[in-house]
C-alpha cells in the first residue's frame, strides 16, 4: 500500500510504503529497468538501470551457536520462468577477494513470494534459497579480524549451454533486522562473530575478530554513554543550560574561533586568530573543534574545545566574540552579550541563500533552507566582505541589515605577503615537491546534486590522469585540493610523483602560493588566486547543467572569467602548453576582473577587521 505525505509549503510529494519489498516491482523499456525501491526511511524512490539480479536476504540467524542460517531470494527481470538445472552457491569474500569461501545453497519453493510480488506474466518469479553455514568453515585458516560480504553464484542451463554467473553483494532490507553477535571458542581461541548490514547500501556483513572481554565491556559502556548523550531529554537540557548561561555577563577577554563547522584550522578565522596572537592582544583564544577532526589541530599549540562537549557548554555562552566562516547550528541560542563575527568563506559566483531558485541539499526543501539560513543570519553582528560586489549580494541573499565590514578577506593577507621567491621555494621543499617542476593546482567545487548523505558529497574527477601524466609529467606536477564537503578518497598511487592529494590539508593558502597555474571550475578559489596574478584555467565540462539547473551565476561567467574555459582533458593539456609557450601571460580579461574583485586585497585586511571590531 502506498500513501503520500504532502507539505503545504512545498509542491514536493513524498511517497511512503508498508510494502517492504518494492524492489520486485519493475518496468522494462528500451533495454533498461525502472525499479521502485524503499529507502531506509520508508520513502519510495526510483532507479533506472540495466536489468540485473535482485538479491535479498529475508532472515539471518545464529543456529545452535555452531552455524549461521540464512534465507532469501533472487530474481532476474528478464526471466519469465525459472531456468533449468539451476544450482546456487553462497560466496563469502573479503573486499579484495583475498579470502573466498563457498557454500551450496538449497533452492526452495518461491510460490509464496510469487503470490505477493508477481502480477501477471510481465514479472519473473522469485527463486527462494536457504543455507546453513558452519561457523568453523568461515574461520578456517584465518587469524585476526576479517569482514565478509556475501553474493550468490548461479549455474543453470540455457539451451544447450551451461551458464555460470554471480550477483552483486546481497542486501538485507528487513525492517525488523537488529545487529547480532556471538562469541564462540574455536581452536582454543574466542572469536566474536558480528552480523550487520552497511548503512548506505544495506549490504550484508559478517565481521569476525578476536574476542577481548575487557575491550567488549569498554565498548558497551561507551555505547551506553553515547546513547544517553543522544537522548532527546539530554539535548533539551543542554540547550536550556546554554540559554541561561548566555544570559549572564560575557567574559570580555575570551574569543572562540571556528572554521567550517570545526573541521579545519583555516580561512578567515585563522588569519584573525594569528593576528591577535602575534600582536599580543589581551584575549584568551579558543578553537571550537569537531571531535572527528581533532587530529587536524594537534601539534599546533592551540586551546581546543570539543564542539558540544561540557567544556564547550560552559565557555561558548559566556564568550565575548564568536568568529566563524560558516553557520552555527540553528538550535543554538545566541547569548545577548556575545558579538558574533561572520567572516564567510568566499566571493560569490554561485547564487546564495535567498537568491537560490532550487536547493538540492539532502534533508531539506528550498523554502526551509532559505528560511533557516536567514534566521541564523539575524544572529550575526558583523559580516566581513571582500569587495563592494560581495557586499551588495550578501545584504540581499542573507537579508542582513547590520554592519558589513568591507575590508577584503583576512585569509588573503598570507597570499599577498608570501608571494616571493624565497617563501615559495621553502614551501615547495617542505611539501616534498620537485623544485624543478611547474605546479598545477586543481581545486574544484562540489555539486549540489551529487551526494552520499547530508553534508557528504561525492566528486568525479573527470580528468584523464594517464593522458595528463604522459603529456605533462616531464615538466609538471598536479596537486588535488577537493572541497571540504567532498567525501571522496582519491587513490593516486598509479600517478606517484606526478599527482598529489592535498584534500585533507586544511588550509589552501600555501597551495595557492606554490602553484604556477590554477585549474578550477565554479569554486570561489579563483577570486583569491587572482591576487597572485598568475594564469588560471576553468575546467567546466558540466557548465550547461550547473549554470541552468543547479545554482545559477551572479554574472556572465563565460564572458568575464579571467582565463580560458575548457571541457575536455585534451583541451586542458593544450591550454597548459599554450600558457607555457606564451610565457605564462595573463588573460586579456584579467585586469578588469582584478580591479573589480581584488582591489581591497593589499595584505592588511586582517588589521582593518581587528581594529574595527575588536578594538571597539
Amino acid at each position: 500500500m502506498l500513501t503520500h505525505i504532502t507539505n503545504e509549503s512545498s509542491e514536493r510529494i513524498r511517497l511512503r510504503s508498508n510494502f517492504t519489498e518494492l524492489e520486485f516491482q519493475f518496468f522494462l523499456k528500451d533495454g533498461k529497468m525502472l525499479a521502485p525501491f524503499t529507502t531506509n526511511k520508508g520513502n519510495v524512490s526510483f532507479k533506472l538501470q540495466f536489468p540485473g539480479f535482485i538479491t535479498k536476504v529475508e532472515q539471518i540467524e545464529f543456529f545452535n551457536k555452531d552455524n549461521i542460517e540464512i534465507k532469501g531470494y533472487v530474481v532476474h527481470p528478464l526471466w519469465l520462468k525459472r531456468p533449468a538445472n539451476i544450482q546456487k552457491k553462497l560466496v563469502f569474500a573479503t573486499k579484495d577477494d583475498e579470502y573466498v569461501f563457498k557454500v551450496p545453497l538449497k533452492v526452495v519453493d518461491g510460490d509464496d513470494l510469487s503470490k505477493v510480488y508477481r502480477h501477471g506474466d510481465g514479472n519473473s518469479p522469485p527463486i527462494g534459497y536457504e543455507a546453513v553455514i558452519p561457523i568453523k568453515a568461515l574461520l578456517l585458516n584465518k587469524s585476526g579480524a576479517i569482514t565478509l560480504k556475501a553474493r550468490i553464484e548461479l549455474s543453470y542451463s540455457e539451451g544447450n549451454r551451461k551458464v555460470t554467473t554471480e550477483t552483486s553483494p546481497i542486501k538485507f532490507k528487513s525492517p525488523d533486522f537488529k545487529k547480532k553477535s556471538l562469541v564462540k571458542k574455536v581452536n582454543g581461541k574466542k572469536k566474536l562473530i558480528f552480523l550487520s548490514r552497511t548503512k548506505k547500501a544495506g549490504q550484508l556483513n559478517i565481521h569476525i575478530s578476536e574476542y577481548d572481554f575487557k575491550n567488549d565491556i569498554k565498548v558497551k559502556i561507551k555505547g551506553g554513554i553515547f546513547s544517553v548523550k543522544r537522548h532527546s531529554i539530554v539535548k533539551r537540557l543542554y540547550r536550556k543550560v546554554f540559554y541561561w548561561l548566555g544570559r549572564l555577563p560575557a567574559n570580555k577577554k575570551i574569543v572562540v574561533f571556528e572554521s567550517f563547522q570545526g573541521k579545519q584550522f583555516s580561512d578567515n578565522p585563522r588569519a584573525i586568530y594569528e593576528y591577535l596572537q602575534a600582536n599580543h592582544y589581551p584575549y584568551k583564544l579558543y578553537w571550537s573543534v569537531d571531535k572527528k577532526y581533532l587530529h587536524h589541530f594537534q601539534d599546533k599549540n592551540l586551546n581546543c574545545i570539543r564542539r558540544f562537549s561540557m567544556k564547550w557548554l560552559f565557555i561558548m555562552p559566556r564568550t565575548r566574540f564568536w568568529v566563524t566562516n560558516s553557520r552555527m547550528p540553528l538550535w543554538l541560542p545566541k547569548p545577548k552579550n556575545t558579538i558574533y563575527v561572520q567572516t564567510w568563506h568566499g566571493t560569490p559566483l554561485k547564487r546564495l541563500a535567498a537568491d537560490m531558485n532550487e536547493v538540492y541539499i539532502p534533508g531539506t526543501t528550498a523554502e526551509n533552507y532559505k528560511k533557516n539560513f536567514i534566521r541564523e543570519a539575524k544572529n550575526w553582528d558583523y559580516l566581513i566582505s571582500p569587495n563592494a560586489y560581495s557586499t551588495e549580494i550578501f545584504r540581499r541573499a542573507f537579508q542582513f541589515d547590520k554592519e558589513v565590514s568591507e575590508t577584503g578577506y583576512p585569509r588573503n593577507d598570507f597570499i599577498c605577503n608570501y608571494n616571493n621567491k624565497g617563501s615559495i621555494e621553502k614551501l615547495v621543499a617542505d611539501y616534498g615537491i620537485p623544485l624543478h617542476k611547474k605546479i598545477i593546482l586543481y581545486a574544484p567545487t562540489w555539486r549540489d546534486n551529487q551526494f552520499y548523505a547530508k553534508g557528504k558529497y561525492r566528486f568525479d574527477i573527470n580528468l584523464d590522469l594517464d593522458l595528463m601524466k604522459e603529456k605533462l609529467g616531464e615538466d609538471y606536477v598536479i596537486l588535488f585540493r577537493l572541497h571540504y564537503l567532498v567525501s571522496e578518497n582519491l587513490d593516486l598511487t598509479p600517478y606517484e610523483g606526478f599527482a598529489y592529494d592535498f584534500s585533507n590539508y586544511e588550509d589552501i593558502r600555501e597551495l595557492y602560493v606554490m602553484a604556477d597555474i590554477l585549474i578550477t571550475d565554479y569554486s570561489s578559489v579563483f577570486f583569491d588566486y587572482s591576487n597572485l596574478k598568475r594564469p588560471m584555467i576553468f575546467y567546466v565540462y558540466d557548465i550547461d547543467q550547473y549554470r541552468d539547473n543547479l545554482r545559477g551565476f551572479y554574472f556572465d561567467f563565460e564572458q568575464e572569467a579571467p582565463g580560458p574555459l575548457v571541457k575536455t582533458t585534451e583541451e586542458v593539456i593544450q591550454t597548459i602548453k599554450k600558457i607555457e609557450a606564451d610565457g605564462f601571460q595573463l588573460s586579456t580579461k584579467f585586469d578588469s576582473f582584478h580591479e573589480k574583485f581584488c582591489y581591497l586585497e593589499c595584505g592588511d585586511s586582517t588589521r582593518k577587521v581587528v581594529e574595527k571590531i575588536f578594538l571597539n
